[in-house]
């Protein structure tokens, strides 16, 4: 067993024995993480505090066959405000179940540990819809995964432009002339623009944004249905949405 420093996120905890906290963190060092803290549940334990869903910092920990155990830890970020609101706690906990479903251990995890810490921000700041801020949200945990829908060129004949409708069908968007072949839905220039954005933008810059509510309506649609057909695991967080 040797001491390693990982920085990472609070997905879930767990009580373990009498005093004991099972966590997993999503790590920016090595992926998905479990990880024990040995008295955690004691009052006095300085590890008290770092044991709950959201918190973000730094990790002393020896690194085991299977897991981790933290010897410390230093929390620069517990999402004070977003705990303290409930619609806030059911979305953010949303982003923590699906990075806990589809990260993995040992993988390099940093792109989806920086979209979680990123829109747990954006939701924090109380500045954007919580509508937008899922569709952001898994738009852009899709482009990590490589299973996003094409927004750039027509699926049928490849033309970059005068794209009009989305196909379901086809993954991605379709140009007015192959719209008129295949079954696809109307999109709005502003939509496809948004989706643009979302796909190729850094996840420093994506919650730089907001939409007007017909746009936002569109948006939702789309990835609903996309979701509905391509990305169907239920997640026991939806239900509190």
């Amino acid at each position: 067993m040797g001491l390693v420093t990982l920085t990472g996120l609070v997905l879930s905890s767990s009580d373990v024995g009498e005093f004991d906290k099972r966590l997993v963190i999503l790590t920016k060092e090595a992926g998905r993480i479990t990880a024990f803290a040995k008295g955690a549940r004691r009052p006095n334990n300085p590890l008290v505090a770092a044991c709950s869903p959201f918190c973000f910092g730094v990790f002393d920990a020896f690194e085991g066959r299977n897991s981790y155990h933290i010897s410390k830890a230093n929390i620069s970020n517990y999402f004070r405000d977003l705990v303290l609101d409930y619609d806030k706690v059911c979305l953010g906990s949303y982003f923590l179940e699906v990075a806990d479903f589809l990260s993995v251990e040992g993988m390099d995890e940093r792109n989806r540990l920086a979209l979680l810490y990123q829109s747990l921000k954006a939701l924090e700041s109380g500045k954007f819809s919580h509508r937008l801020l899922k569709n952001i949200y898994d738009l852009k945990t899709w482009v990590i995964d490589g299973e996003y829908p094409n927004v750039f060129n027509c699926t049928c004949c490849g033309k970059k432009g005068n794209l009009t409708a989305f196909s379901l069908k086809r993954h991605g968007m379709l140009c007015k002339e192959c719209a008129n072949l295949e079954a696809g839905s109307n999109i709005s220039s502003s939509t496809l623009y948004t989706m643009q954005f979302i796909v190729s933008s850094t996840i420093e810059k994506l919650y730089t944004f907001v939409l007007n509510e017909e746009t936002e309506e569109e948006l939702t649609r789309i990835l609903d249905g996309y979701r509905l057909n391509y990305r169907s695991h239920k997640y026991k967080s939806e239900e509190f949405l």
